[in-house]
């Protein structure tokens, strides 16, 4: 078979959904031999029409397992499509039993399906793409529990709709955390860009409250902030509002990683920086700042850094993006997708969405891109 219809794509906008899908059809013809695994995303104008898209690609191309779910934009190769109808397709070949759709885990205690530990025992997965419903509270404890089940590294997004919430994991499912896990036989290749760029150094936290800063370094939180920010920012902190953020260091890990979280709250008068998570006493926090410069050369690293890990050629691509980067970070003419595109090659078949909030090596993140290679 040959390696480059491995995986085929297809795409549609601002249409009704059957002409849309028809148009896909038109365009991943003809179909990988053999294929057996879909990914289909959608715009959030499109909501409800995604259980008649999956069941229409299902009957004529006859693949059966299709993951996928909403976002407020998508993306397919170069192009990034927002605030229209669009639909954008893949599908692919694996080798048989090599990877197992997960159905919706709606709580952390709930266990995996008895089909699916079966598979999990036979053939050790070690990766898995996952999609989350943002309104679920206990999704990070969700995403610590599957991975405890299987050991798998968990990539994905988080729908992002201003309607419904649904996913596709073979069917329609929302309210957790659904997808599909691959066993080793599928060679794949991932990593995670940064949006954002620190200001100041890293802080421990010598004092706070659930999600309040009170003390960092022993002296008031906010005078801190205000030395990391700038005297400039320091006179109107109205104006750090969606441009400085807080993160948080992954503890253990040598690669300055770290998890960003909105500043949601100043108090001026108390010296109080409210951040959006909870924080206790021996944390460490930093500073940081939405750069565009930034971000678009630690998504250049990124890419090359994939690419050089993959095994071989890439086959398809997967890519999930926060929906405050895309135009809104990069401009209007698909910046970010261009870019990764132009480093892949234009013959590799890439498709996501716009998420909510992002997923890798099992943990949530924000303002982030995050890449795999099939290959």
């Amino acid at each position: 078979m040959d390696a480059a219809r491995t995986f085929v794509v297809g795409h549609a906008v601002d249409a009704d959904w059957e002409t849309m899908v028809r148009s896909c059809l038109d365009q991943m013809q003809p179909l990988p031999e053999r294929g057996n695994i879909g990914f289909i995303y959608v715009t959030d104008l499109l909501d409800d029409d995604l259980p008649l898209v999956v069941e229409w690609l299902r009957e004529e191309t006859g693949v059966q397992h299709w993951l996928g779910t909403v976002g407020f934009g998508v993306m397919v190769g170069g192009q990034e499509y927002f605030d229209v109808p669009a639909v954008v397709s893949m599908i692919g070949f694996l080798p048989d039993r090599s990877f197992c759709v997960m159905p919706s885990v709606n709580r952390p205690g709930d266990a995996l399906p008895e089909h699916v530990m079966n598979w999990v025992a036979e053939t050790n997965p070690f990766f898995g793409v996952v999609h989350a419903d943002p309104r679920n509270a206990y999704v990070a404890d969700i995403l610590n529990a599957i991975t405890d089940d299987t050991d798998a590294f968990l990539i994905g997004g988080l729908t992002a709709s201003r309607g419904r919430q649904p996913q596709i994991a073979d069917g329609l499912t929302e309210g957790g955390v659904s997808g599909v896990l691959f066993s080793k036989a599928v060679s794949v290749s991932t990593g995670l860009s940064q949006g954002c760029s620190p200001v100041g150094e890293i802080h421990e936290v010598t004092k706070a409250r659930d999600n309040i800063l009170i003390e960092l370094g022993g002296r008031p939180a906010l005078d801190v902030f205000r030395e990391d920010v700038g005297e400039v920012l320091s006179r109107n902190l109205e104006r750090v509002a969606g441009y400085i953020h807080a993160a948080l260091p992954i503890a253990g890990d040598d690669s300055g990683d770290y998890l960003v979280r909105n500043v949601v709250g100043i108090d001026p008068s108390k010296k109080l920086v409210v951040i959006g998570e909870r924080i206790s006493e021996g944390d460490r926090v930093m500073f940081v700042r939405r750069d565009k410069s930034a971000a678009m050369d630690d998504l250049e690293r990124m890419v090359a850094d994939v690419t050089n890990r993959a095994s071989g050629e890439p086959k398809a691509a997967l890519y999930y993006s926060c929906v405050a980067r895309g135009p809104n970070m990069f401009g209007a003419n698909s910046q970010e997708m261009k870019t990764i595109q132009a480093a892949l090659g234009d013959d590799v078949p890439l498709v996501g969405f716009y998420a909510n909030g992002e997923i890798s090596n099992n943990r949530l993140y924000g303002y982030t891109g995050v890449l795999t290679l099939f290959s």
